[in-house]
């Protein structure tokens, strides 16, 4: 079975097992004396003090994925990756009904890791599944953590990155209100993440309120503390920018509706839009007399061309911050290149702290 070490049937465990060395002993050596109370006590006792004292190190720092494979049994586990539904994943993952997603391909592996750590540290990572975009994908991340990727056809080409603007990029994008939609339909609540993104604090205590879908400003226009929760209002030009890369969404009507139109519009301005944003946004004005949204706060989840470019405003907000995207900026090694000097590179110094460990 991909991504499982072999099972270890129960004949094997218990050749292996205290309890059957100890019968075997006794049977070549002395078979013919009885074990007597005072040797089955201390046998006992024995396997009590291994218990107490191994047992607690699995919920200790020295071992911060204890659980690999979640809370839910192995056996629940498909026995092939490639039959994986999406329905199937989202019910290993979730807790509390919430499933955290995100979409990746292959070369975005090392920005996942860098994601997950800090999501980790926020204690979320058990929620996170992540939909591969292709085999290699799927195949990696499962089989270091079993259970938390999924592929829904059509598999891209997991030796080509995508570019910024290209059609495939957009075919990339284009599928992910899809993904959200079924989601939703499922029961789930649902957050969305872009992995060129770093958790600060965790965001879920920002989510006020049962509003139907929360998201961010993209602008880098600096709003009060105070601002509007309301959607903001279009430019000159009859344009909002609010940014696709972080949505929450409620398994409600209004949030459904948003999802609709959002692939409507992608299908009807495929060949205009880069990316998904700008059908997102024109979804979002669309259905805005319709469904109950909640502009998040710019001090928590500011645009990456505000937090890389404004060090005034970055230290007059300090302490504020929750989730920071490093967008505002194409490019693989640029995106690389900024996260180290800000810091917030996390793979090369804490590869222990998140559930892939060393990626080979």
């Amino acid at each position: 079975m991909f991504g499982c070490s072999n099972p270890i049937t129960k004949e094997t465990f218990l050749s292996f097992s205290p309890m059957a060395q100890h019968k075997s002993f006794y049977s070549s050596s002395v078979s013919n004396r009885p074990i007597s109370l005072f040797n089955g006590l201390l046998l006992l006792a024995s396997l009590l003090l291994l218990l107490g004292v191994f047992l607690p190190w699995a919920g200790s720092p020295l071992f911060p994925f204890p659980n690999r494979i979640s809370s839910t049994s192995s056996s629940s586990l498909p026995s092939n990756w490639r039959d994986y539904s999406l329905s199937q994943a989202a019910a290993f993952v979730a807790k509390d009904g919430t499933v955290i997603v995100c979409a990746i391909t292959y070369p975005f592996l090392p920005f996942l890791s860098n994601w997950l750590i800090s999501v980790s540290r926020q204690k979320h990572q058990d929620k996170v599944l992540v939909i591969a975009e292709d085999y290699a994908t799927l195949y990696k991340v499962n089989k270091k953590w079993p259970g938390h990727a999924v592929l829904i056809p059509p598999a891209h080409d997991s030796k080509t990155a995508l570019k910024f603007g290209s059609p495939e990029f957009f075919n990339f994008t284009s599928r992910r209100p899809q993904h959200l939609l079924q989601l939703l339909e499922l029961g789930y609540n649902v957050m969305f993440n872009d992995v060129d993104m770093v958790w600060m604090q965790d965001p879920f205590q920002y989510l006020e309120g049962s509003h139907d879908a929360y998201f961010t400003d993209d602008r880098t226009t600096i709003k009060p503390l105070n601002h509007s929760h309301d959607l903001p209002p279009p430019d000159q030009n009859g344009v909002t920018y609010v940014c696709s890369g972080i949505i929450f969404l409620r398994p409600k009507n209004g949030a459904k509706l948003l999802m609709k139109k959002w692939f409507e519009e992608l299908q009807a301005g495929s060949k205009a839009y880069e990316g998904d944003q700008p059908a997102f946004n024109s979804a979002l004005n669309k259905t805005a007399h319709q469904v109950d949204l909640y502009l998040l706060p710019q001090a928590a989840f500011p645009a990456g061309g505000l937090y890389f470019t404004n060090e005034t405003w970055v230290e007059e907000t300090k302490g504020k911050h929750v989730i920071i995207h490093n967008n505002y900026i194409i490019g693989y090694d640029n995106k690389m290149k900024r996260f180290h000097d800000f810091g917030l590179w996390l793979v090369d110094d804490h590869a222990l702290e998140f559930p892939l460990g060393k990626l080979d």
